[in-house]
């Protein structure tokens, strides 16, 4: 972000010292607050209100909006709309966020402050800031932003209303409303920003599939084997799935009838499963093709539980490392490949042997490694079926696996049959 450019521009327009504005600028974006709101902000302190000299904002299509837009006009529909509070500068402070859409494209939104609209109207919003979020537009709607009902309803393609099936939730979705069963939940306290706070953290389910949740402000309905409609969550990335968000504003309402919940992962070929961004649970088919260094016996830090690289943890510095077993394997099915990561447990049944085991061959050998060759040997060349979470990330997808056995199928069949459909 070129702040000097915003800098000039704000003093030109106001008739004050570059510096003085630039130095207001970084102040406020040091706080995480967006360029638009920082540049009224500055405005507003050197008494230049809420617009500036800058030209009325243009009427822009959806699809037609990027990042350097400064200021738009656009008739929208309200697709969804979700309430939380977060810090800013600060204060706490509520805002509306969701989704908008035309006939050309959707985008997101945060308003920072009520508007009063609602999913389904059609509004005609002016003067709205542009900043990037997640890597896309997001609309900024903030006290120099107009919203008015649009003369007509505006027609669009896409689903008004938050209600999704898990396997629809995605990392970034706001006022998502969804009808699931509580298959896991334990009570925590965690050190958050505020000292030390209460939580619920689980799992849930329906018949589409299964993701973690975190309640922030603890509800009683929330127990194992409650049927619930869960309103206005938000959802967020947490190892590399998306994890779904209980905040003050979201409600909770039993369920008369209980919710199914599919017993199977899903079965995807490796490229959906990638595709997909992250997967709570899935399950794969393919052929192991190398064990990959890290694997066997490794050490792990005794403090935070990463792996020790000669003797180093990231976190911790020099540590004295705590064995422990853990395989590192490339899987293949013929559509595309992942890292599936196998815990003690399953390392233990893969090898045919405990801790104690692999300790024992590594002192008979004199060599740590026999133990990762042990293992190539056994798994290399085989087809298996693995089940687990499944995360995607600039290095690449990795599968920590929860189930790891012999598959009774041939995979390259599985992929032939997907990359089938796909041409389909």
């Amino acid at each position: 972000m070129d702040v000097n450019s915003h800098a000039e521009e704000l003093a030109s327009d106001l008739g004050v010292d570059k510096e003085e504005v630039k130095a207001d600028l970084q102040n406020l974006l040091e706080y995480s607050v967006p360029i638009d709101e920082a540049k009224q902000s500055v405005r507003r302190k050197h008494g230049g209100g809420g617009g500036g000299s800058s030209p009325a904002p243009d009427a822009v299509d959806v699809g037609e909006i990027t990042t350097d837009n400064d200021g738009v006009t656009v008739t929208v529909r309200v697709l969804t709309q979700g309430t939380r509070t977060i810090r800013y500068q600060g204060d706490d402070l509520t805002i509306r966020e969701g989704e908008v859409a035309d006939g050309t494209g959707v985008i997101s939104y945060t308003a920072w402050q009520d508007f009063g609209f609602e999913p389904g109207d059609s509004l005609t919003i002016g003067n709205a800031g542009v900043r990037e979020w997640e890597g896309e537009p997001e609309l900024n709607l903030n006290d120099s932003t107009t919203v008015a009902i649009a003369d007509e309803e505006v027609e669009v393609d896409h689903e008004v209303g938050g209600d999704r099936s898990l396997v629809d939730i995605a990392a970034g979705d706001r006022g998502r409303n969804v009808e699931v069963r509580v298959l896991e939940v334990d009570e925590k306290t965690i050190s958050g920003r505020d000292g030390e706070t209460d939580i619920l953290e689980g799992v849930v389910g329906d018949e589409t599939a299964k993701l973690p949740f975190t309640d922030w402000q603890p509800r009683s309905e929330i127990e194992a084997g409650a049927d619930l409609r869960i309103e206005d969550v938000y959802v967020r990335e947490f190892r590399g799935v998306p994890s779904i968000n209980l905040t003050e504003f979201s409600t909770v309402t039993p369920l008369p009838d209980p919710v199914e919940v599919a017993e199977d992962a899903p079965r995807l070929s490796v490229a959906d499963a990638v595709g997909s961004g992250g997967m709570f649970d899935v399950e794969v088919v393919g052929n192991v093709l190398e064990v990959r260094d890290g694997s066997g016996l490794i050490e792990r830090c005794p403090e935070c539980g990463r792996v020790v690289q000669n003797g180093q943890c990231r976190s911790h510095g020099d540590v004295d490392g705590e064995d422990d077993l853990r395989v590192k394997a490339i899987l293949d099915d013929g559509t595309d490949t992942v890292t599936v990561v196998l815990d003690d447990e399953l390392t233990a049944e893969v090898y045919g042997g405990g801790l104690d085991d692999a300790l024992d061959a590594a002192k008979d050998a004199m060599d740590k490694a026999v133990v990762a060759d042990d293992i190539a040997d056994s798994l290399v060349g085989r087809a298996y079926r693995v089940r687990g979470n499944l995360s995607v990330d600039d290095y690449g997808a990795t599968l920590d696996a929860v189930e790891f056995e012999l598959a009774a199928d041939d995979p390259a069949a599985h992929a032939r049959a997907a990359l089938a459909e796909v041409g389909e």
